[in-house]
């Protein structure tokens, strides 16, 4: 299953209304993807990790998500500096980089750690569900909730299937390798589990008719505003206010 480690607990940002929390982590997250200047990347990576220290959550798989990002971004290192055209700033062997491509790794570096964190703080820290039902209040179209709740909870059934055909095919002494043989038989595979997974769709939804279901789940979960919400929307608001103008004045 997928594993909701952080969805659940009892810090200021868990009791925040679900809408306000995934407002702020969508604004947040394009308003630091669009700055470039150091001074509002790095206003924004503290406010991911203010938010990383009000929800409470565990530092230490905080760290190991952040790992694995950073380890995409390892490889930009590798390659951007070199390849993109600028001031030469560090020669190693034939190898010239730019004063630009370090500047622009820097910047992907600080930007990409700051949205992380956010998201881990405001959007992790919800369960898929209440993520689907916060969305259908922003109006966000039926068919996009839908999709995400469904794909939640038969994206296990469809990993099951596929532990099954595994089972079925090692039982048959079946060895992987680089031939004809394996590749025609994870081909197979493949087929066998579009197929069950359109089976089960099919059944699914004559169960779902059955039950009366006529293209529209409603939503059982009612928010509302509290004083605590509002406080911390106006306390949001006035800091992306702050990103874009760090931005904008440095700009000018």
């Amino acid at each position: 299953m997928i594993s909701e480690t952080f969805a659940f607990g009892d810090s200021l940002i868990h009791r925040l209304d679900p809408r306000l929390r995934v407002v702020f982590a969508v604004l947040f997250s394009i308003l630091t993807a669009i700055s470039s200047r150091f001074p509002a990347v790095f206003f924004a990576l503290f406010l991911a990790a203010c938010l990383v220290g009000l929800s409470r959550i565990p530092v230490k798989k905080v760290l190991l998500r952040l790992a694995l990002v950073n380890g995409l971004v390892f490889f930009i290192w590798l390659v951007l500096p070199w390849t993109y055209e600028g001031t030469p700033a560090l020669e190693i062997g034939p190898l010239v980089g730019s004063l630009e491509g370090l500047r622009l790794c820097a910047l992907i570096t600080v930007k990409s750690n700051a949205i992380i964190l956010a998201l881990i703080a405001l959007i992790s820290t919800m369960p898929v569900a209440t993520l689907g039902y916060a969305l259908h209040h922003l109006r966000l179209p039926d068919k996009l909730v839908y999709l995400l709740l469904m794909t939640y909870r038969y994206i296990f059934v469809i990993e099951t299937e596929y532990q099954q055909l595994a089972r079925a095919a090692r039982v048959r002494c079946f060895e992987p390798g680089t031939n004809l043989h394996s590749y025609k038989t994870y081909a197979y595979l493949v087929g066998m589990l579009f197929v069950r997974a359109s089976a089960r769709a099919q059944r699914v939804h004559q169960a779902m008719v059955c039950r009366g279901f006529a293209g529209k789940f409603y939503c059982l979960h009612e928010f509302a505003f509290k004083k605590s919400d509002w406080a911390w929307g106006f306390a949001m608001g006035v800091s992306l206010i702050g990103l874009g103008g760090l931005e904008w004045a440095l700009i000018v």
